[in-house]
């Protein structure tokens, strides 16, 4: 069997059907969550996948491997909330070391962050975002079903102290919930030189509630900060242009960036593609179904055969799901409860995000 090393030697890049070269992989490593956020996780019981058939570290890492020698040199751990696996940084240790890595990275609610962000950093972690919607304890409590917002704010807090090379807030905006927080959110990241993303509430995974008229927009939300900063003029990611975050700069020089995947897609740029805790490839969040890598993976397939069939299904890439989705002329909910539970990979939980 190649090592993932090998071939990385051998491939440079790898593009789609449309030109767009294979980067950036999310690895989901669990599908459990703390929260129940209203965007993502607004039932009351959900369809969890085995246990049995979540992939190992030693699993993810060879798959990580795998991707990475095809170019994917960013990797984001994801969940359900990632920091439930346990052990994490032992995972984070173990692909760290993988040649042709350039970044890794970590999505997390940041109520267990306070006491894993020294290990997670010692094991290699370089960056982590950390979802933080409200600054209202009340409205965390009602909107997710959790009462640790302060949890959230302590593991914000030691994410800084710990040191990692970046450290950012994401912020999904619902109208008639949290955006008459827009200013205050910014003010938040603002005053402890964080960097605030805000998000489009999206129409994927179990979003079983959204509605057209509850996604407070990249026009009103640039307009909303105008009207209290003045024009902020657009930012490029000198280092990430693929980045799905249109960045801006305020006045006095404070960066924060605005996720449109609702109102200006971004699909055209689009590098990233997602593993499921149990090891089935997304190659776009909005795509019905994925590819099965766990069954070739325990049935003894080598880096090489498992290499190829990830290579075929990204050279046929033609995925434009976002754009899609925009151009419906009567766009509702993606999935009704009754298709997410005959299908636990099309919620966003296990998907990834």
């Amino acid at each position: 069997m190649s090592t993932p090393s090998s071939l990385f030697a051998t491939r440079a890049s790898l593009d789609d059907a449309f030109g767009r070269r294979l980067g950036s992989l999310r690895l989901s490593v669990t599908d459990r969550c703390n929260m129940r956020c209203g965007y993502c996780m607004p039932e009351e019981s959900y369809v969890w996948l085995p246990r049995h058939s979540l992939l190992t570290f030693e699993e993810l890492d060879r798959l990580a491997g795998v991707f990475i020698a095809l170019g994917a040199g960013k990797l984001r751990l994801t969940g359900g909330e990632p920091l439930l696996r346990h052990d994490l940084p032992s995972l984070v240790a173990m692909l760290s070391r993988r040649p042709g890595l350039r970044d890794i990275a970590l999505t997390t609610n940041g109520i267990l962050l306070a006491e894993h962000a020294a290990p997670l950093i010692a094991a290699g972690l370089r960056r982590v975002t950390v979802s933080l919607d409200t600054l209202r304890p009340e409205r965390m409590l009602a909107f997710a079903r959790s009462s640790r917002h302060a949890d959230v704010l302590h593991g914000i807090e030691e994410a800084q102290r710990a040191g990692f090379a970046s450290v950012k807030l994401n912020s999904v905006l619902i109208r008639g919930f949290n955006d008459d927080e827009i200013v205050d959110l910014l003010e938040f990241a603002r005053g402890r030189g964080l960097e605030l993303r805000y998000i489009e509430y999206m129409d994927v995974g179990g979003a079983t509630r959204w509605r057209l008229e509850d996604v407070v927009t990249r026009e009103a939300l640039l307009e909303a900060i105008r009207r209290r900063y003045g024009r902020a003029e657009p930012e490029p990611d000198p280092i990430n242009p693929a980045a799905p975050a249109e960045r801006f700069r305020l006045p006095d020089g404070t960066v924060f960036g605005i996720i449109a995947s609702v109102t200006a897609p971004f699909c055209s740029e689009c590098d990233r593609s997602r593993i499921t805790a149990d090891g089935t490839w997304f190659t776009c969040l909005y795509a019905e179904r994925g590819v099965d890598l766990r069954e070739p993976l325990r049935a003894g397939a080598s880096d090489e055969e498992i290499s190829a069939m990830i290579a075929a299904v990204w050279r046929r890439r033609e995925d434009r799901g976002a754009e899609r989705r925009l151009a419906e002329p009567d766009r509702g909910v993606l999935y009704q409860l009754d298709g997410l539970r005959a299908d636990p990979r099309r919620e966003m939980h296990t998907r990834g995000g």
